[in-house]
Protein backbone atom coordinates (compact mmCIF):
# COMPACT_ATOMS: atom_id res chain seq x y z
CA UNK A 1 0.00 0.00 0.00
CA UNK A 2 1.42 3.80 -1.21
CA UNK A 3 1.39 6.40 1.99
CA UNK A 4 0.56 9.78 0.40
CA UNK A 5 3.87 11.85 3.04
CA UNK A 6 5.98 8.72 3.27
CA UNK A 7 6.40 6.30 6.61
CA UNK A 8 5.15 8.03 9.47
CA UNK A 9 4.31 6.61 12.74
CA UNK A 10 0.76 7.51 12.69
CA UNK A 11 0.50 5.64 9.21
CA UNK A 12 2.53 2.52 10.46
CA UNK A 13 0.52 2.35 14.11
CA UNK A 14 -2.91 2.16 11.48
CA UNK A 15 -1.27 -0.52 9.31
CA UNK A 16 -0.38 -2.73 12.04
CA UNK A 17 -4.12 -2.51 13.41
CA UNK A 18 -5.29 -3.28 9.87
CA UNK A 19 -3.38 -6.10 9.34
CA UNK A 20 -3.69 -7.81 12.85
CA UNK A 21 -5.52 -10.85 12.25
CA UNK A 22 -3.26 -11.20 9.25
CA UNK A 23 -0.21 -13.05 11.44
CA UNK A 24 1.70 -13.55 8.18
CA UNK A 25 1.59 -10.01 6.56
CA UNK A 26 4.70 -7.98 7.11
CA UNK A 27 4.99 -4.22 6.99
CA UNK A 28 8.09 -3.07 4.99
CA UNK A 29 8.79 -0.16 3.32
CA UNK A 30 9.85 -0.77 -0.33
CA UNK A 31 13.51 -0.37 0.61
CA UNK A 32 13.50 -3.41 2.99
CA UNK A 33 11.02 -5.16 0.29
CA UNK A 34 14.01 -5.04 -1.96
CA UNK A 35 16.79 -5.38 0.71
CA UNK A 36 15.16 -8.50 1.63
CA UNK A 37 14.68 -10.11 -2.04
CA UNK A 38 18.02 -9.41 -2.80
CA UNK A 39 19.50 -11.34 0.21
CA UNK A 40 18.34 -14.76 -1.03
CA UNK A 41 19.70 -14.21 -4.57
CA UNK A 42 22.95 -12.77 -2.81
CA UNK A 43 23.00 -16.01 -0.75
CA UNK A 44 23.08 -18.11 -3.82
CA UNK A 45 25.75 -15.75 -5.69
CA UNK A 46 27.90 -16.52 -2.47
CA UNK A 47 27.34 -20.40 -3.08
CA UNK A 48 28.21 -20.06 -6.35
CA UNK A 49 31.26 -18.11 -5.95
CA UNK A 50 32.50 -20.94 -3.04
CA UNK A 51 31.74 -23.49 -5.56
CA UNK A 52 33.66 -22.07 -8.07
CA UNK A 53 37.07 -21.50 -5.89
CA UNK A 54 36.70 -25.23 -4.85
CA UNK A 55 36.51 -25.29 -8.90
CA UNK A 56 39.51 -23.67 -9.09
CA UNK A 57 41.27 -25.30 -6.65
CA UNK A 58 40.76 -28.78 -8.47
CA UNK A 59 41.85 -28.03 -11.57
CA UNK A 60 45.23 -25.83 -9.51
CA UNK A 61 45.85 -30.30 -8.88
CA UNK A 62 45.13 -30.94 -12.27
CA UNK A 63 47.41 -28.30 -13.58
CA UNK A 64 50.01 -29.31 -11.30
CA UNK A 65 49.74 -32.94 -12.25
CA UNK A 66 50.19 -32.12 -16.19
CA UNK A 67 52.94 -30.20 -15.30
CA UNK A 68 54.72 -32.40 -13.20
CA UNK A 69 54.29 -35.42 -16.12
CA UNK A 70 55.23 -33.36 -18.87
CA UNK A 71 58.28 -32.06 -16.89
CA UNK A 72 58.76 -36.21 -16.43
CA UNK A 73 58.22 -37.26 -19.80
CA UNK A 74 60.27 -34.50 -21.88
CA UNK A 75 63.44 -34.67 -19.16
CA UNK A 76 65.58 -36.04 -21.99
CA UNK A 77 64.36 -33.14 -24.17
CA UNK A 78 65.26 -30.63 -21.29
CA UNK A 79 68.68 -31.95 -20.69
CA UNK A 80 69.43 -31.49 -24.51
CA UNK A 81 68.08 -27.53 -24.23
CA UNK A 82 70.41 -27.08 -21.22
CA UNK A 83 73.18 -28.69 -22.91
CA UNK A 84 72.71 -26.29 -25.75
CA UNK A 85 72.69 -23.44 -23.64
CA UNK A 86 69.27 -22.73 -21.87
CA UNK A 87 69.74 -21.43 -18.68
CA UNK A 88 67.61 -22.57 -15.18
CA UNK A 89 65.61 -19.58 -14.74
CA UNK A 90 64.53 -20.11 -18.82
CA UNK A 91 63.73 -23.81 -17.97
CA UNK A 92 61.21 -22.49 -15.15
CA UNK A 93 60.28 -19.73 -17.46
CA UNK A 94 59.10 -22.15 -20.02
CA UNK A 95 57.18 -24.51 -17.61
CA UNK A 96 55.63 -21.05 -15.88
CA UNK A 97 54.48 -19.83 -19.80
CA UNK A 98 53.12 -23.45 -20.16
CA UNK A 99 50.97 -23.57 -17.23
CA UNK A 100 49.47 -19.88 -18.04
CA UNK A 101 48.83 -20.89 -21.55
CA UNK A 102 46.78 -24.02 -19.87
CA UNK A 103 45.06 -22.04 -17.51
CA UNK A 104 44.07 -19.26 -19.85
CA UNK A 105 42.57 -22.49 -22.39
CA UNK A 106 40.72 -23.33 -19.04
CA UNK A 107 39.36 -19.69 -19.09
CA UNK A 108 38.92 -18.89 -22.96
CA UNK A 109 36.66 -22.62 -22.40
CA UNK A 110 35.18 -22.00 -19.38
CA UNK A 111 33.73 -18.48 -19.59
CA UNK A 112 31.73 -18.64 -22.74
CA UNK A 113 30.43 -21.94 -22.11
CA UNK A 114 29.28 -20.22 -18.52
CA UNK A 115 27.58 -17.46 -20.66
CA UNK A 116 25.96 -19.32 -22.35
CA UNK A 117 24.71 -21.53 -19.98
CA UNK A 118 23.62 -18.14 -17.85
CA UNK A 119 21.53 -17.05 -20.92
CA UNK A 120 20.13 -20.44 -21.32
CA UNK A 121 19.11 -20.49 -17.51
CA UNK A 122 17.77 -16.74 -17.97
CA UNK A 123 15.90 -17.87 -21.15
CA UNK A 124 14.50 -20.90 -19.11
CA UNK A 125 13.12 -18.70 -16.28
CA UNK A 126 12.20 -16.17 -18.16
CA UNK A 127 14.30 -14.01 -16.90
CA UNK A 128 13.76 -10.48 -18.49
CA UNK A 129 17.09 -8.95 -18.69
CA UNK A 130 20.69 -10.82 -19.16
CA UNK A 131 23.98 -8.98 -18.72
CA UNK A 132 27.54 -10.14 -18.92
CA UNK A 133 29.70 -8.81 -15.81
CA UNK A 134 32.51 -7.71 -17.98
CA UNK A 135 34.40 -6.65 -14.93
CA UNK A 136 33.57 -10.07 -13.07
CA UNK A 137 35.38 -11.64 -16.07
CA UNK A 138 38.21 -9.68 -16.19
CA UNK A 139 38.90 -10.45 -12.54
CA UNK A 140 38.49 -14.16 -13.36
CA UNK A 141 40.72 -13.76 -16.54
CA UNK A 142 43.52 -12.44 -13.85
CA UNK A 143 43.23 -14.91 -11.36
CA UNK A 144 43.27 -17.72 -14.10
CA UNK A 145 46.78 -16.44 -15.06
CA UNK A 146 47.66 -15.82 -11.37
CA UNK A 147 46.25 -19.48 -11.09
CA UNK A 148 48.70 -21.29 -13.82
CA UNK A 149 51.71 -19.24 -11.97
CA UNK A 150 50.84 -20.86 -8.38
CA UNK A 151 50.49 -24.25 -10.28
CA UNK A 152 53.64 -24.15 -12.23
CA UNK A 153 55.98 -23.57 -8.90
CA UNK A 154 56.68 -26.98 -7.92
CA UNK A 155 56.62 -28.45 -11.74
CA UNK A 156 59.13 -25.36 -13.05
CA UNK A 157 61.34 -25.66 -9.65
CA UNK A 158 61.98 -29.81 -10.11
CA UNK A 159 62.57 -28.91 -14.23
CA UNK A 160 65.24 -26.28 -13.67
CA UNK A 161 67.14 -28.78 -10.86
CA UNK A 162 67.43 -31.33 -13.19
CA UNK A 163 70.86 -32.20 -13.72
CA UNK A 164 72.28 -31.93 -17.95
CA UNK A 165 73.99 -35.47 -17.65
CA UNK A 166 71.31 -37.04 -16.20
CA UNK A 167 68.91 -35.96 -17.99
CA UNK A 168 70.92 -36.88 -21.23
CA UNK A 169 71.10 -40.25 -20.39
CA UNK A 170 67.16 -40.47 -19.16
CA UNK A 171 65.45 -42.71 -21.41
Amino acid sequence: MNTRDGVTDAQTAALQKALAEYPDAKIQTKAEFTKQQESGINLLLKLLYVLLSLSIIISLFGIVNTLVLTVFERTREIGMLRAVGMTRPQVRNMIRHESIITALLGAALGIPVGIVLALMVGKAINYPAFTIPWGTLIVFIVAAIIAGLVAAIFPARRAGKLNILEALKYE
